[in-house]
């Protein structure tokens, strides 16, 4: 049972009263895990915070009312709890000033404050509707007041906050709320006891005991004014002081928001000056230990403010090579020419017995393992990016200093880093626990994303990647980059174990000064072949942080809808983003598999970067229809299963660009493969290499190349309007757009031939590119 200590008028009230303290007790049961359901919690609503605790704090026993009186008047404070019984047993506060206050069935209601819901049930319908009314009055109170207070006080902001002072209003205001407290239990207490001398009143029979009862109740209600006189001047103490101090803490509050502005305007200068100084620092002459000078070939160059990079996309001739700050000068041409040529190095292979017992032997090829460490090199990031906020990433001029060295084709082939969730998949009979494990493949594709900050190549209009693992994974893949602006890119894998994956990915990006936010937009369609499951998914938004100072940091976020279009079973998916005040995990994944029908049937939960979990549903409480036409749901569930778990990086990753192993992979040169393929890109092979300086001349080549035959495509465009006759522009040549019979959305799909081409070495059709 719950125990209204006092109830004031609301600030919109009849009687005009300033808003003051709302006090609110009694026992709710809260939710707190799946393996302990609702236990139950002591609630205490008081000047718009509700917390709660595992016991009922203890109260000191009544003292005389004569003696309560007195304290009062010299107003002496009756501590209905310590300080340290209040540290000691609160779990928890809510602050009902930002909260959204939601009304379930079956007692049921649900509090939502800072991202967090809290799961709160009455032991009746009275009690919970009780419990609502008096949240919604403070919380109501809680606002006025805020309003109130951001309407007074507009004088000058004080240079330093005077924390003394601070502090002893804090302790004023603290000894005013135990004073209100006592008088709230005296009040309460008095009250009931005057309401009872009444009703016993109105009972009475005889005129001698009217006499002793009348002296009962005057006492009582003199004892009652004295307590309500008492709580009036408390709570016009309170007022004051918290009116007095309110302004100052305004302005102090404003003071710390200046600061922290003058603050970051100081670090993107000192930003600034460091790039100077260390400009500086290479110009001047100086000697190496071996005693030989210091040769800065072109240094002045990259630090130029006008300097202009191009990623293939931008028509501007300007670019400047970026120089290595270390030993990659003495590596030049003649291992340039085997590093661009594609030649293959000496590849080991395994021999694997075919058939035990028998002379046949079969060639397994050992994949490597490493690549070149990443070289060191300084770059003047402000003096690139500072003119680009607002552009989309594609556009944005770039040296091969923010690339890594893999396209983006090679990137899209790397979400096949956890195919063995597929092939799990493939053997399942349910379509349910299917649903599970595309989910958690889903979730994987952004494992190898945690540390990845630095951008792929964008690839060259026409330009493919094959990715041929029958041997060792049994799937085959292709990608083709099918257009340019936008940037978008097909995908196609074919699997002997059970299922058919294609995809295709139209890349939007924004620079916005602090960070990057890079926008797939697109579907991704897996199709099993023994049951025919069709399921189709997107993906969500990935944001880079600390552009310009501080480390650099990724983030996912957004929420993806997966749905199988045989079934009609669905998934969502809601990747959780960073907030450094929030209590969850980070980079936090939960999901719900549901039916058609929409009954919930597994809980999934768990992380982006490390494992994915699902939990089998056992039984559902369902809320009705909030404030906000939501609704809400609590799941008991099984222990979870693990569906997926991260491979830990190879050895010496760090230096490696953090490469997955498939990722190392990736970039190995093939024999037989298109002459259009990734791998054969002179820039991006040699960037791998570190020699980043041709790197960036190749870079360049490529870019007004691809500009050259763009302009040729529009001239030609332009003639056939002319001349009124059809003009089809660039179409690729592994790929053809189709109308997908499940989603009625036209997409890129794999039209064929490909394999055919590479079994025959035909490449007759492929475009130079390169």
């Amino acid at each position: 049972m719950s125990e209204p200590v006092k109830s004031l008028p609301s600030p919109t009230s009849s009687g005009g009263q300033p808003a003051g303290s709302d006090t609110y007790k009694g026992w709710l049961y809260k939710w707190t895990n799946y393996l302990k359901g609702y236990q139950r919690r002591w609630f205490v609503l008081s000047n718009g915070l509700l917390s709660y605790y595992r016991t009922r704090f203890s109260q000191q026993p009544l003292l005389p009312c004569l003696c309560v009186y007195v304290c009062l008047c010299v107003n002496v404070s009756l501590c209905i709890r310590t300080q340290a019984e209040m540290a000691h047993t609160c779990r928890g506060t809510i602050t009902l000033a930002t909260a959204h206050i939601e009304v379930g069935d079956t007692c049921h209601l649900v509090l939502t404050s800072g991202g967090r819901n809290y799961h709160l049930k009455a032991t009746s319908d009275g009690e919970s509707q009780r419990w609502v009314s008096a949240l919604q009055q403070a919380k109501a109170n809680t606002t006025h007041m805020m309003h109130q207070s951001d309407d007074s006080g507009d004088e000058a902001p004080v240079p330093q906050p005077d924390r003394a002072l601070t502090q002893g209003a804090l302790k004023t205001l603290a000894s005013k709320l135990d004073d209100l407290s006592t008088c709230n239990e005296l009040i309460g207490k008095h009250g009931t006891a005057l309401q009872r001398s009444l009703s016993e009143l109105e009972d009475l029979r005889t005129a001698t005991d009217g006499t002793d009862k009348l002296k009962t109740v005057n006492e009582r209600a003199t004892l009652f004014r004295i307590t309500s006189n008492a709580m009036i001047n408390a709570c016009r103490d309170f007022l004051d002081v918290a009116e007095t101090h309110s302004r100052r803490w305004q302005r102090a509050l404003q003071y710390e928001r200046e600061q922290r502005h003058h603050l970051e305007e100081t670090i993107e200068q000192l930003a600034k000056q460091h790039n100077s100084l260390e400009r500086a620092w290479r110009e001047a002459p100086s000697t190496h230990p071996d005693g030989g000078e210091r040769r800065r070939e072109g240094d002045a160059s990259d630090e130029n403010e006008d300097t202009e990079f191009f990623d293939a996309v931008e028509d501007s001739p300007a670019f400047i090579t970026v120089t290595a700050t270390d030993h990659t000068q003495h590596r030049r041409s003649a291992s340039n020419q085997s590093i661009m040529s594609g030649q293959l190095p000496n590849n080991e292979w395994s021999h694997d017995e075919k058939d035990a017992g028998s002379d046949n032997m079969q060639l397994r090829r050992v994949r490597r393992s490493r690549i070149p460490d990443k070289p060191n090199y300084s770059l003047n990031l402000w003096s690139i990016m500072k003119n680009c906020i607002g552009k989309e990433l594609s556009k944005i001029p770039m040296p091969v200093n923010f690339n890594e060295p893999l396209s983006m084709l090679q990137r899209l082939t790397e979400d096949l880093e956890y195919s063995d969730l597929l092939d799990r998949a493939a053997r399942c009979e349910s379509s349910l626990e299917q649903m599970c494990l595309v989910a958690a493949f889903s979730v994987s594709s952004y494992s190898t994303t945690i540390h990845r900050t630095a951008k792929p190549f964008n690839p060259l209009l026409g330009e493919t990647y094959e990715l041929d693992r029958l041997d060792d994974f049994g799937y085959r893949s292709i990608c083709e980059q099918v257009s340019h602006h936008p940037p978008a890119a097909a995908h196609h894998v074919t699997s002997q174990r059970g299922w058919t994956l294609w995809q295709e990915i139209t890349i939007d990006s924004k620079f916005r000064g602090k960070y990057i936010s890079v926008m797939p937009l697109g579907c991704i369609h897996l199709q099993f072949h023994s049951s025919g499951n069709h399921y189709v998914w997107g993906k969500v938004t990935s944001t880079v942080h600390n552009i310009i100072v501080g480390k650099l940091w990724i983030d996912q976020s957004g929420d993806i809808e997966i749905v199988n279009h045989r079934t009609k079973d669905t998934c969502h998916l809601k990747f959780v983003p960073y907030s450094y005040f929030s209590r969850d995990l980070p980079r936090k994944v939960t999901g719900v598999v549901a039916d058609s029908e929409g009954t919930a049937h597994h809980i999934l939960s768990g992380t982006w970067d490390e494992k994915m979990e699902s939990a089998k549903i056992v039984e559902s409480s369902r809320g009705c229809g909030g404030s906000e036409g939501k609704q809400k749901t609590v799941y008991q569930t099984l222990q979870p299963k693990l569906l997926w778990k991260k491979y830990p990086l190879p050895e010496n990753a760090e230096n490696m660009h953090f490469f997955s192993s498939l990722a190392l992979t990736l970039n190995e040169p093939e024999e037989g493969v298109a002459p259009t393929d990734s791998r054969l890109r002179p820039d991006q092979r040699l960037m791998e290499a570190g020699l980043w300086d041709e790197a960036n001349a190749h870079k360049q080549r490529l870019e007004e190349r691809q500009r050259l035959e763009r302009r040729k495509r529009e001239a030609q465009a332009t003639q056939a309007l002319e001349e009124g006759q059809d003009f089809e522009g660039f179409q690729p040549l592994w790929f053809e757009r189709r109308t997908d019979d499940s989603t009625g959305e036209s997409t890129y799909v794999y039209r064929g031939g490909y394999w055919e081409a590479k079994d025959g070495q035909d490449w007759s059709q492929c475009p130079d590119i390169f």
